[in-house]
């Protein structure tokens, strides 16, 4: 049984110049890791809470020594020298002493923190890769290595909201492998380049996941020209490469209408929008396309997507098992994009995926703004069996660092990328 000799945690910054988490936990045997946590800008209302500072004159409030310091003390003196069976047992014992419903007490990116370090310091104490680890805890034998949704266009947090919707993102659905993947979706994001300049004469600056963000007049032309990108390059738009759009709805959503263009949508109108979308353009995957309260109108959003693209939830579910299930009874949605930060532990991530699974969903494992250079986002989609993974674009090493990782897990297991989910 792994027993914990010491915690201990800094404060580091993530990818947007934030403080963040980094803590090492040390077992017994003398096996050590670390991991960082990673934070984001798109957050829903019902995501775990990320304890920042408030010192107004510190990183402008959102310095994390509070959480750091809870990792240092109250976790180290809780956890010291006490032996966990499994991951499980563990995350349950840091959930109970925070005793809140959201970790509010403790901090959801303090608890995650010992929660990533205690998985990679076991796995390093068994001897076997973190992917192996990760797919052991929840049985589940390693078969296949997720397909790619990379950010191409950013709008919306990401990007000073230039345009509403959030991302629209490259799915290279041709490829057969990560190494394949990779070189589709550079020809793409170079194509994208010449585009932007020519069109826009826009220099490719990169928003907060790197993907590139000039004045959009509209998401129908941020589309478009996505579309024209993928033919520049040299591919057929729905047949070598597809599209997937996080529309993040929930942030221009104000008063029961969504403030997409010059006139506002309900959410009746809004659906026949994204249905357009869906029809116009080669669109696989549509994100968080309505408000994440809004769950009178997700299961027409749904229907009216079915058999052309899949229905995805963020905000919506915030990788929470509650309301993922309340998602499955209503019929809301069938596919979960899960980020572990948004529930705080890998145990109850692992909930949330196997419930997903057990429905029929098809799942993406997913990245945040704030990243750190810490890779095991791409050992957990390998691990558990990701349809895909969602990092951000090519240009970013904390990005790079996840894609990288990849190329070496596929170097050194050959396996195959996972089949395409059905759509709906």
């Amino acid at each position: 049984m792994p027993g914990i000799e010491q915690l201990s945690a800094i404060e580091v910054l993530d990818s947007r110049g934030r403080p963040t988490v980094k803590t090492t936990c040390v077992l017994s045997s003398g096996a050590r890791a670390s991991a960082s946590v990673p934070s984001g800008a798109s957050t829903g209302s019902a995501e775990a809470l990320e304890l920042r500072d408030a010192e107004p004159a510190r990183y402008r409030g959102l310095g994390c020594r509070r959480a750091v310091e809870n990792v240092n003390h109250v976790l180290n003196d809780h956890l010291r020298r006490r032996e966990f069976a499994e991951q499980a047992d563990l995350d349950a014992a840091m959930t109970q002493l925070d005793g809140t419903a959201n970790k509010s007490k403790l901090g959801a990116n303090t608890i995650l923190s010992v929660s990533l370090a205690f998985a990679r310091a076991a796995a390093a104490e068994r001897g076997v890769p973190l992917y192996q680890h990760f797919a052991d805890r929840i049985a589940q034998p390693v078969k296949t290595l997720p397909r790619m949704t990379v950010n191409l266009f950013s709008g919306g947090k990401h990007a000073g909201g230039q345009v509403p919707i959030q991302d629209v993102l490259v799915v290279p659905v041709r490829a057969a492998t990560i190494d394949e993947s990779l070189a589709t979706t550079f020809a793409v994001c170079q194509a994208a380049a010449d585009l932007l300049k020519t069109k826009y004469d826009y220099r490719p600056l990169v928003a907060d996941e790197g993907g590139l963000a000039p004045q959009f007049d509209d998401a129908d032309t941020m589309l478009a020209d996505a579309v024209e990108a993928i033919r520049a390059a040299g591919f057929e738009p729905g047949m070598d490469v597809s599209l997937a759009v996080d529309v993040a709805a929930s942030h221009f959503f104000q008063d029961g209408l969504y403030h997409l263009g010059a006139e506002p949508l309900t959410g009746a109108r809004m659906i026949e929008q994204i249905a357009r979308w869906v029809q116009t353009y080669p669109i696989i995957s549509v994100e968080d396309g309505l408000s994440e309260e809004d769950w009178e109108n997700w299961p027409e959003l749904r229907s009216a997507l079915q058999g052309r693209a899949i229905t995805m939830g963020d905000d919506l579910l915030c990788t929470n098992p509650r309301r993922i299930l309340k998602a499955v009874q209503t019929g809301a949605a069938d596919a979960l994009l899960l980020k572990v930060n948004q529930v705080g532990t890998l145990t109850e991530a692992a909930s949330a995926n196997r419930i997903a699974r057990s429905n029929g969903w098809a799942v993406t494992i997913s990245a945040r703004s704030g990243e750190t250079e810490d890779d095991w986002l791409a050992d957990l989609a390998v691990g558990w069996g990701g349809d895909f993974i969602k990092i951000g674009s090519i240009t970013r090493s904390e990005r790079l660092a996840k894609y990288n990782r990849l190329l070496e897990v596929e170097a050194e297991t050959h396996l195959p990328l996972a089949g395409l989910p059905p759509r709906g």
